[in-house]
């Protein structure tokens, strides 16, 4: 166990110097992108980059990034349950260290208020920049919390409803990223990049965020009561 406890660790070290990389790497990227095209603030209309095809060039870099992250997990994990973790560790951390090396970078953002474009695919994604960091902290957690259930711990394996929720989670932050995009999008689809989002429902965010923990939630209780168990039999 204290072997595999071990590689597990030195895992998540290698995955933590890859999503560190990365991150510069991408953050490089965009802010040139973004330079070119004048959009170093993106909370602009027509989020897709008018030049060139630098519009097509962003959406496959986007899906790059993804399968990039996809692959490191897939290689760092020995299970399903252990890749899918690697992936969530490492998503999280390239998420949060993009956004410091674009401040570092081009100054931005100037707040953790100021309104991104998270991804293009398949409609624009808008949120504060406070939202994104928030969902990578928790897949962090959740990512982590998978690779001790694969270690064998009994106390953190959450059962199958716990999942269920945690995934709606995702699904209602996905849902909340989207709401712009889906509301213009009713309206014509040109009304997509003819208008800018002005409201963030934050209430149904930190709902999402809630949800998404809900295997944490799990193996704290039934940890709790565990330990209760063991000290009621002992004295």
């Amino acid at each position: 166990m204290t072997e595999q406890i071990r590689r597990t660790s030195a895992r998540i070290a290698a995955i933590l110097i890859f999503s560190i990389a990365m991150a510069w790497v991408e953050s490089a990227t965009v802010a040139y992108l973004r330079t070119l095209v004048h959009r170093v603030d993106p909370y602009q209309l027509a989020p897709l980059p008018i030049a060139a095809s630098f519009g097509s060039v962003e959406i496959i870099r986007e899906a790059a990034t993804l399968a990039m992250l996809a692959a490191v997990g897939w290689l760092a994990g020995i299970s399903a349950k252990s890749r899918l973790g690697f992936f969530l560790i490492s998503f999280g951390i390239w998420d949060i260290f993009y956004y410091l090396f674009l401040k570092i970078i081009v100054g931005w953002p100037h707040t953790i208020f100021d309104w991104d474009v998270l991804f293009l695919i398949p409609l624009p994604w808008w949120g504060p920049v406070l939202s994104p960091i928030l969902v990578s902290l928790v897949l962090i957690v959740i990512g982590t919390f998978l690779q001790r259930s694969n270690t064998g711990d009994a106390k953190a394996n959450a059962g199958r409803f716990s999942w269920v929720l945690s995934f709606c989670g995702m699904i209602l932050a996905l849902v909340v990223f989207l709401d712009h995009s889906l509301q213009a999008l009713l309206k014509g689809s040109g009304a997509v990049t003819e208008e800018l989002p002005a409201h963030f429902n934050w209430m149904v965010f930190i709902l999402s965020l809630l949800l998404m923990l809900t295997p944490v939630f799990a193996w704290g209780i039934r940890s709790v009561k565990t330990d209760k168990g063991n000290g009621g039999r002992d004295s």
